[in-house]
C-alpha cells in the first residue's frame, strides 16, 4: 500500500481486506482472446448458479433478441464513396425499451456489440431502470473523417436504424468516437424523418436541444461515488487512500476529480501515450483530461512517467481502470498491488483475471454498477424529453446520487448475505430482477 504519510498503513482506524499469494503458474498465464460475449455469458452463468431460475430464462438471456447489421454509405469531401458496416444489438426488453450507446471505433464487431448490449441489460437492471440492453457502432475510424463526413455518417446510419429505434423502443446514447454532437446530428435526422422533433430518440444531447445536464460526467461521478462507499465500506480514511486512475478520459478524470474533492490522494493517471506518476498527489484539477487537451496527460510536468502497463501494477489502495475493455487479464493480475479495484471502464477485467483477483482476496467492484451512472443520468434525460420539462444540474446530481447509494446497498446486502464476490453480488440483483420480469409477463404463444 503506497501513502503519503508511511505510518498511515499501520493505523489502528484502518482496516483492510486480506491479499492472498498466487501460484506462480497464474503469472505465466497466457493472454486470453476472451471477446465480450463470452465474458458477458460467463458472468452470467456463475449469477445463475446462485439463484432458483429457470433454465430456459438463463439460455434465453445467453442470446440478444435481436442483431441488425446495416450498410452506410458515405460521399466522403473528396467526393469518392465508402462504404462502412453498423450494427445494433438489442439484447432484452422485458423490463422497458432498449437502450445502450453507439459507437465509432475500428475494433467494432457484431460479437462486441452482443457482450456490451448483455452487460446494458445487466446496468440497468442493477439501478432498477425501466429499459433493456442493446449496444450498436460503426466500423470506422472517427479520427479518419471530418466533422462533415462524420456527420454525413450519422446522419445516414441514423435513417439506417430508424426501423428498429424509437423513444419507447430503442434509445441510443454516446459511446466511444460518439458526443452529444453525434447524438444531436442523430436525433435531428430521425425527426425529420418522423415530422416532428423526437428528442427522446437518443439521450446524451446538448442540453439546448434537450440533453439533460450533468449527462456526460454521470459515469465518472457515479465511479467515484462507488469508490467512496467501498473504502467506507472498508473502513479506511478517504484521506489517507491512495488511487492510480488508467484512462484520464471523461470517465477517468471525472471519477479521479470527485475523489481528490473528497481528500484522496490521486497519485497516477495516463491517457493512450502514458501515464504520470506523484506519490504526494496529483492536482487533477490542472491535468486537462485527454478529451480536453489530447496527449496532455502523458505531456504533464510530473516527478515520474510510466507506461500504461505500469500503471496498473502500482503499489496503491484503489485501482480504477477507467480506459478500454481487457487491461486486467491472467498475464498481470498476479502482479497487480492494489488493495481494491473500481471498474470505471467497460469489461476491464478478463474472467481470468477475475478469478485471480478472488483468490487473492482483491475486491473487484463491477463496471455495471460502478459506471451506472451514464445510463442513469440518460434515464433522466428521457424523463425530461418525454415531460418536457428540465432538471436543474442539482437536481440530477440530487438524484444521482439517491440511486447510486440506491443500487449500492442492494448489490452490498446481496455481497454480505452470500459468500460472492462483489460482481457476482452486482449479477445476482441483476439477473433477479431480469428474472422475475420475464415470470411475471410469461411466454408469447
Amino acid at each position: 500500500m503506497t501513502t503519503a504519510d508511511p505510518t498511515a498503513e499501520s493505523d489502528a482506524q484502518r482496516t483492510e481486506p486480506t491479499a492472498k499469494t498466487v501460484e506462480p503458474e497464474a503469472e505465466n498465464a497466457k493472454s486470453e482472446a476472451e471477446s465480450a460475449v463470452e465474458t458477458a455469458r460467463r458472468q452470467l452463468d456463475r449469477a445463475a448458479a446462485h439463484l432458483d431460475v429457470d433454465d430456459g430464462i438463463v439460455d434465453r438471456l445467453r442470446h440478444p433478441t435481436s442483431v441488425y447489421r446495416v450498410t452506410i454509405p458515405l460521399e466522403r469531401d473528396d467526393g469518392t464513396r465508402a462504404m462502412y458496416t453498423g450494427y445494433r444489438a438489442q439484447h432484452d426488453s422485458v423490463r422497458g425499451p432498449y437502450k445502450g450507446g453507439l459507437r465509432y471505433h475500428p475494433d467494432v464487431s457484431e460479437d462486441e456489440c452482443i457482450g456490451l448490449s448483455m452487460w446494458m441489460t445487466w446496468k440497468c437492471a442493477v439501478m432498477d431502470l425501466p429499459f433493456g440492453g442493446a449496444k450498436g457502432g460503426v466500423v470506422v475510424d472517427p479520427k479518419d473523417l471530418s466533422a462533415a463526413e462524420k456527420e454525413r455518417l450519422t446522419r445516414r446510419f441514423a435513417e439506417e436504424l430508424r426501423p428498429v429505434i424509437g423513444p419507447m423502443t430503442d434509445i441510443p446514447a454516446p459511446d466511444m468516437g460518439t458526443d452529444p454532437e453525434t447524438m444531436a446530428w442523430f436525433m435531428d435526422a430521425y425527426s425529420m424523418q418522423e415530422g416532428e422533433t423526437e428528442p427522446g430518440v437518443v439521450t446524451g444531447k446538448p442540453p439546448v436541444v434537450g440533453g439533460s445536464y450533468g449527462r456526460e460526467k454521470a459515469p465518472g461521478r457515479s465511479v467515484g461515488i462507488v469508490a467512496r462507499e467501498a473504502i467506507d465500506y472498508y473502513g479506511w480514511d478517504v484521506e489517507d487512500t491512495t488511487v492510480a486512475v488508467q484512462g484520464f478520459g471523461s470517465v477517468g478524470a471525472n471519477a479521479a476529480r470527485y475523489l481528490d474533492d473528497l481528500g484522496a490522494q490521486i497519485v497516477a493517471v495516463s491517457d493512450v501515450d502514458g501515464a504520470i506518476y506523484d506519490p504526494d498527489g496529483l492536482d487533477t484539477t490542472d491535468v486537462e483530461d485527454h478529451d480536453e487537451t489530447p496527449g496532455m496527460v502523458s505531456g504533464y510536468d510530473a516527478p515520474e512517467t510510466l507506461s500504461n502497463a505500469d500503471l496498473l501494477e502500482l503499489d496503491v489502495d484503489v485501482l480504477i481502470p477507467a480506459a478500454i475493455g481487457n487491461v486486467l487479464t491472467g498475464e498481470n493480475a498476479a502482479d497487480v498491488s492494489a488493495e481494491l479495484i473500481v471498474e470505471g471502464a467497460n469489461g476491464p477485467t478478463t474472467s481470468t483475471a477475475d478469478r485471480i483477483f478472488e483468490e487473492r482476496a482483491i475486491p473487484v467492484v463491477p463496471d455495471i454498477l460502478a459506471n451506472a451512472g451514464g445510463v442513469t443520468v440518460s434515464y433522466f434525460e428521457w424523463l425530461q424529453d418525454i415531460n418536457r420539462r428540465k432538471w436543474s444540474l442539482e437536481r440530477v446530481h440530487e438524484e444521482l446520487e439517491t440511486e447510486m447509494l440506491r443500487a449500492w446497498e442492494s448489490v452490498r446486502e446481496e455481497y454480505d448475505a452470500r459468500d460472492v464476490t462483489w460482481r457476482d453480488a452486482a449479477y445476482i440483483v441483476a439477473l433477479s430482477r431480469v428474472a422475475e420480469a420475464h415470470d411475471a409477463r410469461g411466454l408469447w404463444p
